[in-house]
């Protein structure tokens, strides 16, 4: 009852001041386009410090001996681990991937790891896959140990646990798109940057899961091992450590799918691997040969992950204490691992043989050119998928943008506060209305409600067909286990690995980046929507079905009242991630902050890719604000 009384404050409140600040406005600046004297253009600033550190990075002592360190440092890295894996050859690491799957998560995992190896070598994808696994091996390391520094930082000290969980919670937020350009801008073209822009992107789950395992560790083991005598790194060595140990292998599971993510997309900076050859093919709209390093993707991600999700899950069982510890089952994987490849190097077979590779790309091409043909349009009664897009922008992206970009700039800053303030506290209101000021103030303002726009296009898509689902998989156990699988590998997918089918379906254009946003953001919002009506009350289910209430009517108003912290989720997580997908189809014809973004690293435009960048962190702050109710604000 306060909660409401609190509501109908606000809203009370939110009428008076716009009864009176409204006209006053309006009469200043009745047009919809933001204020030309409001605007700042720094892109003569920084094109001056983008031509300052271009003249001098050869010169400065500061390129020179700190980031001309790290950038060899990087480089060297990831080289020597390369030729590491060149040395063992297709054998050896496809030996050691599937020997480490049977160790830390069993047989099943391990003919995963196999068959996904061998299918990158006869997708003809082994150089380019070894080159991405190189970049995430010393990427992943990286956002380990700085994540877990970072965590052990904040899960024992209050203050710095303060201090470092709003940084995590905006990091988490921003789309990959917008870590490229700092490090670009720093460190040039190449793997460094690339490498540089991962760990800082995959970093911060390390870190809060590190702080959040060391925080919740039992506060009745801390106690009894504190009046044994121990001191403070021996109850964090020998209780606080042990007891996190599921959180910190959940850390790195994240660490690792969030790596691989950017990994790929790094590929638009010269990252090489898997990533730049999807990048070149849909540059061409080379759908067959953009597949075929696409899977290899997929498999990489699925054997990861699955590989470390098991291992947590195993934790400390029976299973894994008669698995064999010590060293002599590291001894006997590291000699047949050692065997099979000085096998490979006998034959002369160091990468994967030629003459056991197939070429998808015709036949996909091929398919391609039928779906063109044949189902894009002119399909009896349901039309075809050009007649989708083209209606979709026709009827709803344009219109859309046409209204956001019409309202007066002033207008949405309202809007934008009074929804967050609603939702949340005055606070997070006031930081989605200087994060939306700072895009127009940026000269962006049209440019970002086109973003939006698609934004909120895909997320009412999203939201429908996700929380739809998720009704259905929560009031039935069969169509639940039949999408957990689906919903698994959708879920391991990089973001980038999205845009192929969108493109072989839909063309190029911005239909088919909020259908690539779409399907990307589902999973996510199925599973949050199926897990909350799942944990509702069971007594509340049980008082509703004894007074009578049908099945529809328990849905209505019992699970979705009593779900809706879990909705309010879905919905955040699916702007988070509709943003991040809408952000990159600036690749393909989306245009709009990812095509600014896209246009300055590709012309060495800085200026324009960092406005552009900024705009897209803006956008998305404001979005998860909007989104983010004040509970689970608090939680955070």
């Amino acid at each position: 009852m306060l909660v409401r009384h609190r509501g109908l404050a606000k809203l009370v409140l939110l009428a008076v001041v716009a009864a009176v600040v409204v006209p006053m406005v309006n009469s200043r600046w009745g047009s919809g386009s933001w204020p030309h004297a409001l605007t700042v253009d720094p892109s003569g600033s920084l094109g001056k410090a983008s031509n300052w550190i271009i003249d001098n990075r050869d010169s400065s002592p500061v390129f020179l001996y700190f980031f001309g360190y790290v950038s060899y440092g990087v480089g060297y890295a990831v080289r020597a681990v390369y030729l590491v894996l060149l040395a063992l050859g297709w054998t050896g690491v496809t030996a050691a991937a599937t020997l480490l799957a049977w160790r830390f998560a069993g047989l099943r995992v391990a003919v995963t790891a196999l068959v996904s190896l061998a299918l990158c070598g006869a997708l003809g994808m082994w150089v380019p896959t070894m080159q991405t696994l190189a970049l995430m091996v010393v990427a992943v390391l990286a956002s380990v140990v700085v994540g877990a520094l970072l965590g052990l930082a904040g899960g024992l000290s209050d203050r710095m646990f303060r201090a470092l969980r709003p940084v995590l919670d905006t990091m988490q937020v921003l789309p990959a798109f917008a870590y490229l350009l700092p490090f670009v801008w720093i460190f040039g073209i190449g793997v460094p940057p690339a490498v540089l822009a991962t760990v800082v992107y995959a970093a911060p789950p390390m870190a809060r899961l590190t702080a959040l395992g060391l925080r919740g560790a039992d506060a009745g083991v801390l106690e009894a091992v504190t009046s044994l005598g121990a001191t403070g790194r021996q109850r964090l060595l020998t209780a606080r450590l042990p007891l996190a140990r599921k959180q910190l292998l959940l850390g790195v599971n994240q660490t690792i799918m969030m790596a691989l993510s950017m990994a790929v997309i790094a590929s638009v900076i010269g990252a090489g691997g898997l990533g730049d050859r999807v990048y070149q093919a849909l540059s061409t709209v080379d759908v067959g040969n953009a597949l075929a390093a696409g899977i290899p993707i997929v498999l990489l991600a699925v054997v990861l992950d699955r590989t470390t999700a098991a291992a947590g899950a195993r934790l400390g069982s029976a299973t894994v204490e008669r698995s064999g510890r010590g060293w002599p089952v590291w001894a006997g994987i590291a000699a047949l691992t050692a065997a099979l490849a000085l096998i490979g190097r006998l034959l002369n077979s160091a990468s994967w043989p030629g003459g056991w590779t197939v070429s998808i790309a015709a036949p996909v091409n091929s398919v391609v050119g039928w779906i063109t043909g044949h189902l894009n349009s002119g399909v009896p009664v349901i039309g075809g998928t050009a007649d989708w897009a083209a209606g979709f922008t026709t009827w709803v992206l344009d219109p859309l943008r046409g209204g956001l970009q019409g309202l007066p700039w002033w207008s949405v800053l309202l809007i934008v506060g009074a929804l967050a303030w609603l939702i949340s506290t005055w606070r997070t209101a006031l930081t989605a209305v200087l994060a939306m000021a700072a895009i127009g103030v940026l000269g962006v303002w049209s440019v970002s409600l086109d973003t939006l726009s698609q934004v909120l296009a895909a997320l009412a898509v999203t939201l429908v067909v996700g929380i739809a689902v998720g009704i259905v998989a929560a009031r039935s156990r069969r169509v639940e286990a039949l999408l957990r699988p689906v919903l698994d590998v959708f879920q391991t997918m990089p973001q980038f690995v999205y845009l192929i089918p969108v493109v072989a379906l839909f063309g190029a254009g911005r239909a088919a980046g909020a259908a690539a946003a779409v399907a990307y953001a589902v999973p996510a919002v199925v599973r949050i929507t199926t897990q909350g009506l799942q944990q509702v009350d069971p007594g509340a289910m049980e008082a509703a079905r004894s007074l009578g209430a049908t099945g529809r009517q328990q849905l209505r108003q019992v699970q979705l009242p009593l779900a809706r912290p879990a909705l309010l989720l879905a919905v955040n997580q699916g702007v988070v991630l509709v943003l991040a997908v809408v952000v990159i189809a600036g690749m393909i014809g989306g245009g709009a902050l990812g095509y600014n973004v896209v246009f300055g690293l590709a012309q060495g435009d800085l200026a324009t890719g960092l406005i552009g960048g900024t705009a897209i962190v803006c956008l998305g702050l404001m979005l998860d604000r909007v989104t983010q109710p004040a509970a689970a604000t608090k939680e955070r």
